[in-house]
């Protein structure tokens, strides 16, 4: 993520001040140093740790022209009031409620892969997490049999592990959100599937992967972005329905789509509100596509020309 603004904006002649996460600073002061042992001179790249008050500060600083921010949408919409008064540019990348649709005409083994790819991957602490599994009724237990196997499988532990398939949560807070949410599926009447064999380590902060059968477009579950390795799985008969209720959602910033047929591909991508559409295929990027959201899931683009166009001042 850091790579994604600093790069372009230093390559359209600017200075950069970035603040980080407060729970991955460590991260970026690595980062610093390697400007610093690749000699790229002082005052460049500068790297200001802190938690919220010190991104308002930033955010607010006269000498700032140009705000890019990737987080939660709350914190989003703070931003845009802030900087709307100004004369700053500003892009955002927020949170997102992100589609998989699998059709009964998919290749189902590499659809379960794209699956697990989407969602398990960094333990969910993707913006763009496949969260919400769309799948046909006519295929829907088989879908439902084969991701219980392949969950199974997954290893959970430690992240330095080459072996390792999910890590631990970011921070004992992200946790308690994740577990709130667990909670809220539980008492809503979806059913969880806790189908990962992996034991968990004494320490740490962990989580199991899990999904969750039996939901409903109103469940909390199935409307508001989790950053956890929870999968939400609804059933469609028709490609309409699919798209209806993809869409049915404030966020717009991911969606794939698994099916063999290349004209029902394209028919059902041009009708997506998402800023990219993966095909047979999910969270794979290519740096000279623009990746970006609609709706609740912010504005303006990252990656390929699009994402240097924020960074320059052509009035």
């Amino acid at each position: 993520m850091a790579a994604w603004k600093i790069a372009p904006a230093l390559a359209c002649g600017n200075t950069v001040v970035l603040k980080p996460a407060e729970t991955t600073s460590l991260t970026a002061l690595r980062l610093a140093e390697i400007c610093a042992e690749v000699g790229l001179p002082k005052g460049v790249v500068n790297i200001v740790t802190g938690a919220g008050a010190t991104g308002a500060a930033i955010v607010n600083h006269p000498g700032i022209d140009k705000i890019a921010f990737t987080g939660s949408t709350p914190v989003g919409r703070k931003i845009a009031e802030a900087v709307a008064p100004t004369k700053k540019k500003l892009t955002l990348e927020l949170g997102g409620k992100s589609a998989n649709i699998i059709f009964e005409d998919a290749s189902l083994d590499q659809a379960i892969e794209g699956i697990i790819e989407g969602i398990y991957f960094n333990q969910g602490h993707v913006c763009c997490a496949g969260s919400r599994l769309f799948v046909q009724e006519s295929i829907l237990d088989r879908v439902i049999r084969k991701l219980s196997d392949r969950m199974a499988s997954l290893r959970v532990g430690d992240p330095m592990d080459k072996n390792t398939d999910v890590g631990a949560i970011n921070s004992k807070e992200q946790l308690a959100t994740i577990n709130r949410y667990l909670e809220a599926g539980d008492t809503e009447g979806a059913v969880r599937h806790d189908v990962c064999r992996s034991d968990l380590p004494a320490s740490g902060y962990w989580c199991k992967p899990c999904f969750y059968t039996g939901v409903q477009p109103s469940h909390t579950i199935a409307r508001e972005e989790i950053f956890g390795p929870v999968l939400a799985v609804m059933s469609f008969r028709t490609p309409d329905e699919a798209i209806s209720r993809a869409n049915n959602s404030p966020y717009g910033l991911a969606a794939g789509v698994w099916t063999d047929k290349g004209s029902k591909i394209f028919d059902v991508a041009k009708h997506l509100d998402a800023g990219i559409v993966w095909l047979n295929t999910y969270n794979k990027f290519d740096p000279t596509s623009p990746f970006g959201g609609f709706k609740e899931s912010g504005f303006g683009r990252e990656g390929g020309r699009h994402g240097l166009t924020a960074y320059l001042n052509t009035d």
